[in-house]
């Protein structure tokens, strides 16, 4: 093996293991905020309690109110039928909405899939943080993440759909190339490696204000 190939492996061995020590984070971080509801939860029932034994109607609904908001901060939202689907993607749901960005996900996985788990949390961890960055230039409003999964007869399908600041790329080969300078881009030869591996396929498509990744994964 060349010594180029024998340094983009060790690249690609690095990135990858920082990339899942990010997931776990985000994952931990996830499970932390619900663990600190239902630690509050009996003191909530106890203050409800209270409101029902004096007979205030109004104070038990503005508190349910305010319980109902609090709970939607706790983003364990999505459930695709895929532990490890779930997993992620309620982690990223959570990072990007901390940095209010619309998500807008329909996704219908699996209970059993084919795919590798650290597999498919390697392609969705990436493509979601490459949408993620991609949002962040524009103005809050204006940021959009939309993601669909679903199984197409025996293969996998997911679109990643991201609005950007960048206009229409053009493409150098099969890729496009980062615009995140030397260093960067791992993520995207990660994702092409492993979709090669299962023999799948992918689509990037670049317009105005828009980027979309579109992968199916033989099952």
């Amino acid at each position: 093996m060349a010594f180029w190939e024998k340094m983009i492996d060790k690249r690609l061995a690095e990135y990858q293991s920082d990339l899942l020590a990010v997931h776990y984070a985000e994952v931990e971080n996830m499970y932390r905020q619900t663990k600190g509801w239902r630690h509050d939860y009996r003191n909530h029932i106890q203050v409800l309690n209270s409101y029902a034994e004096q007979g205030d109607l109004e104070a038990v609904k503005r508190y349910l109110r305010e319980l109902d908001e609090d709970l939607n901060t706790v983003d364990t939202v999505m459930k695709t039928g895929n532990k490890m689907t779930d997993v992620i993607l309620n982690s990223k749901v959570s990072l990007a909405r901390s940095r209010n960005i619309t998500v807008k996900a329909d996704a219908h996985v699996p209970v059993a899939l084919s795919t590798a788990e650290i597999d498919l949390c390697i392609i969705l961890g990436n493509l979601f943080d490459n949408a993620i960055e991609a949002c962040m230039p524009l103005p809050e409003e204006e940021r959009l993440i939309r993601i669909y999964m679903d199984m197409k007869n025996t293969q996998l399908y997911m679109s990643f759909t991201n609005t950007t600041a960048v206009k229409k790329q053009e493409k150098a080969g099969k890729r496009f190339l980062t615009t995140k300078g030397i260093g960067h881009g791992y993520g995207l030869i990660r994702i092409d490696t492993i979709v090669e591996r299962y023999q799948g396929y992918i689509s990037r498509n670049s317009e105005d204000g828009a980027f979309t990744t579109e992968i199916l994964l033989p099952q």
